[in-house]
């Protein structure tokens, strides 16, 4: 049957589907992560400081891990965001085309993108997709690969798993153990991370994000390096577009390095530490989002901090255009645009896709600033129309070309287009939300990397129920 564009309000009704409830009411300071690429199968509910749960998309259900027993005071200001890999595995020896270990890894590996990180050079930076894992509980486990590796793994190689880590901060008085990782390779929380250089205390409303390497905005063959440069005479970047981005060598001298960029010309990348091996002109790059960043914004407070995964550092950022205001006490968001899918925005030369950083200022008014990440620095959207206001309850998403949104305790969503900054009405639900409580709770989860489907999954402000809206 031939489907017109008339036929598509009839076949795409806005129709809400009832998914499984979470195991446990919401409440204020509960938050969802979830993939920023929309792919991954679990989403992690963060319902307080002790109890935590994964919902599984394609089971449509929930299982409750251990406890980050994290410190502070839970509620309003607690917040998250997930790393695109896994923490550092240690083999303990394998082939071309397996690799076993002694760590307590799980099969989520399976159909996942593994990555070397430190061994044979051949070895170093190179990609497989997991074919299967056999597990041995307190043994030695076995990764199999689909293709073969240049060389044999050997004992001491490190690798990574892009099943993710979830990063958590708590509210409260910051103290040892109010951020942590949890890691879904292992399934397992990790050591006590640095609050060194966020405020005493943490909340009234607060977001955090990342912007991982899913996305090659840029890739191609090195002409020339230096220590800290890397040189394509053929491009025409625009100046420092790509400062903050990072630079991966995936093949040839160097392959397997990684760092963030500090500047760059039209032609030369410099980067904010110096090559172990200087590339040259059989270095090939990607330029992608950075993969050692976290940003955290909120406190009723213009200042928005940084963290460093490799440094295990906090650093507030001192941009050279300021926010025109504090986010408000109340309902703000922190999302990163990733990738839009205009070629404008993709545009080499002039980069936008991966650029910016979304804030509505919440506190009951539609005030939205934006960061430049490569120019750190802030600026104020104007949009239309700008009578809706949001406040406490309003939990945001951004997927693609559109930031979603979630008003108040309404059960009213909104579509903000980032690439043409322009507020669209969405769809209500007619079911009745929960009281107004601070938390996002609001996240798109795509069908596959087509990116043709998605659901919009939207749970409780504070209760159980969970739902689902089609997006297409």
């Amino acid at each position: 049957m031939t489907i017109t564009n008339r036929a598509v309000p009839l076949l795409h009704r806005k129709e809400w589907q009832m998914m499984t409830p979470a195991p446990v009411a919401t409440a204020a300071g509960s938050f969802v992560i979830h993939d920023g690429a929309d792919l991954d199968n679990l989403a992690l509910l963060v319902a307080s400081a002790t109890t935590h749960y994964l919902y599984h998309h394609d089971e449509d259900a929930w299982v409750q891990i251990p406890s980050g027993a994290l410190a502070g005071t839970f509620g309003a200001g607690a917040c998250g965001a997930r790393l695109r890999w896994s923490a550092p595995v240690t083999a303990n020896g394998g082939t071309t085309t397996t690799i076993t270990t002694t760590a307590a890894i799980t099969s989520l590996a399976i159909g996942r993108t593994v990555r070397m990180l430190t061994g044979t050079a051949a070895n170093v930076g190179k990609e497989r997709t997991v074919a299967s894992v056999l597990v041995t509980p307190g043994g030695t486990s076995t990764i199999t690969l689909t293709s073969p590796l240049p060389s044999p793994v050997a004992n001491a190689d490190t690798f990574a798993v892009d099943v993710g880590r979830f990063a958590v901060l708590n509210a409260g008085t910051l103290a040892a153990g109010a951020f942590k990782f949890f890691d879904a390779l292992t399934m397992t929380w990790g050591a006590n991370l640095s609050i060194t250089g966020l405020p005493a205390t943490w909340g009234i409303d607060g977001k955090m994000i990342s912007t991982p390497s899913h996305v090659a905005y840029a890739t191609g063959t090195a002409t020339a390096g230096a220590a800290t440069t890397l040189t394509n005479a053929a491009k025409t970047w625009t100046v420092n577009q790509w400062a903050n981005y990072q630079v991966r060598i995936t093949a040839g001298t160097g392959a397997g390095q990684v760092r963030t960029i500090a500047s760059n010309t039209a032609t030369v990348l410099t980067v904010s530490s110096a090559w172990t091996t200087t590339p040259d002109a059989t270095s090939v790059y990607s330029i992608e989002g950075n993969d050692d960043y976290l940003y955290l914004a909120g406190n009723n407070a213009v200042t928005m901090y940084r963290y460093s995964l490799s440094a295990n550092t906090w650093s507030a950022l001192a941009p050279g255009v300021a926010r025109a205001a504090a986010p408000g006490v109340v309902g703000m968001s922190l999302n990163w645009g990733s990738s839009t899918g205009d070629p404008l925005w993709a545009n080499e030369s002039d980069i936008r896709d991966g650029r910016y950083l979304y804030s509505f200022r919440g506190g009951a008014t539609s005030a939205l600033d934006r960061y430049d990440i490569a120019l750190n620095a802030w600026a104020t959207i104007t949009y239309g129309p700008l009578a809706e206001t949001f406040a406490t309850g309003s939990s945001y998403d951004l997927s693609g070309r559109y930031i979603f949104i979630r008003k108040d305790s309404t059960h009213r969503f909104f579509k903000f287009s980032i690439r043409g900054d322009l507020l669209e009405p969405l769809a209500t639900n007619l079911y009745p939300d929960g009281a107004a409580v601070l938390g996002d709770k609001l996240w798109v989860k795509q069908l596959d990397s087509s990116g043709s489907v998605a659901w919009l999954y939207s749970l409780a402000n504070s209760g159980t129920v969970l739902h689902r809206l089609m997006l297409i």
